[in-house]
């Protein structure tokens, strides 16, 4: 069966998307399209005028929601967790192939700038938290922090609100499981080593390439691969377990590095790896064409040529068990390359399971004071 033909990304489709870029200077996204669910479509039109020169850069703006619970579930067969935890909505980093950006349609936002520079947060989080644990039904498993955007982005350093709930976490003695590719979880080793030491935390550090340049271009505002690798080094060294995770692997872009990656994590102290294969779902897909069209014209073609052939001839393929790794001769060729780099170098000898018997379950109240 021949391949499937790919076409160029259409270079009208965004053209009244397309922001500046001494406007978004230091952002990934180089489109702003509206969110899927507006009855409207904005774009930007200049008149002649000069008006679209006069527009000022983007800024970080931080709205606050009060939230009714803070705890999510999730039933996906795929993956090691059925809880999580989101302090913030969109991301900072502005990772231009963050598979979150989607969810910004669903606050009536853009999940091309809008979701790295309009953000919310969720102040109430710990005591939210506190609450949910001391339900008298609640049974403690692993609760994953950083798996949908990042609870260490910038703006963590000054809300402090992921530091709150791991306080939460530590004073019920609750297992946690934290994604993130910041040096500013350093910040809370205080918290995370003494967990560490009974069993009930593990910190996995994304590690997309070592090249500061591509970094810069791909994972604007997220910290460099150098700090990356030194905080491998700091949360292995106060005792605190660290997965590193080549994710995600960008086909002819990045996937040269695998073996370097594994080498660099393991040297600084990682002891398990894993990977995820690039994924392109709803706008997440035309965000990540304009990234290639504007930063690697040549290799545009190529790129989705890749990507496709590991998704049946799809952009994006969201079945069990596919989603996260791709079919096909290509991906097939991505995991073999992984789990030999990783096995020759002694990652994922053993998995470290993290430990729901200490749990602190608090007293109930009793409805009357004794008599006696």
């Amino acid at each position: 069966m021949s391949a499937p033909i790919v076409a160029p990304a259409d270079p009208m489709a965004y053209v009244g998307s397309r922001i500046d870029p001494e406007r978004r200077r230091g952002r990934g996204a180089t489109i702003n399209p509206g969110g899927r669910y507006e009855a409207e479509q904005r774009v930007a039109e200049d008149d002649g005028w000069g008006s679209l020169e006069e527009l000022p850069p983007f800024k970080t703006e931080i709205a606050y929601e009060k939230a009714r619970n803070i705890i999510t579930r999730n039933d996906s067969p795929d993956i090691s967790f059925d809880r999580s935890i989101n302090p913030y909505r969109g991301c900072e980093h502005g990772c231009v192939y963050c598979f979150a950006r989607p969810t910004h349609a669903y606050l009536g936002l853009s999940p091309g700038l809008d979701f790295e520079s309009k953000l919310t947060a969720k102040p109430d989080a710990a005591a939210l938290l506190e609450k949910e644990l001391s339900a008298p039904s609640y049974q403690p498993r692993t609760i994953a922090i950083g798996t949908n955007t990042d609870a260490y982005q910038p703006i963590e350093k000054k809300l402090r609100i992921m530091r709150q709930i791991l306080e939460v976490l530590a004073k019920f003695n609750h297992p946690v499981g934290i994604v993130t590719k910041s040096a500013l979880v350093q910040r809370d080793i205080d918290i995370l080593a003494p967990m560490a030491a009974k069993g009930l935390a593990k910190v996995a550090i994304s590690v997309t390439t070592l090249d500061p340049k591509t970094a810069r271009g791909m994972e604007p505002r997220a910290a460099s691969p150098m700090k990356r690798l030194e905080t491998i080094r700091r949360l292995s060294e106060a005792g605190i377990p660290v997965t590193v995770l080549v994710a995600p692997i960008v086909p002819a872009i990045n996937e040269h590095e695998i073996e370097r990656i594994l080498d660099s994590a393991k040297a600084a102290g990682a002891q398990e790896a894993g990977y995820v294969l690039l994924r392109l779902p709803l706008e997440v897909r035309d965000i990540v064409q304009e990234w290639l069209l504007t930063h690697h014209p040549d290799k545009l073609r190529h790129v989705m040529s890749l990507i496709r052939s590991t998704r049946g001839g799809k952009d994006y393929d969201s079945q069990w068990g596919q989603r996260m790794v791709g079919s096909g001769p290509y991906a097939w060729m991505i995991g073999r390359r992984f789990e030999l780099a990783a096995e020759r170098i002694g990652f994922n000898a053993t998995r470290r399971r993290l430990r729901t018997d200490l749990f602190l379950k608090p007293e109930k109240e009793k409805a009357q004071l004794s008599l006696f």
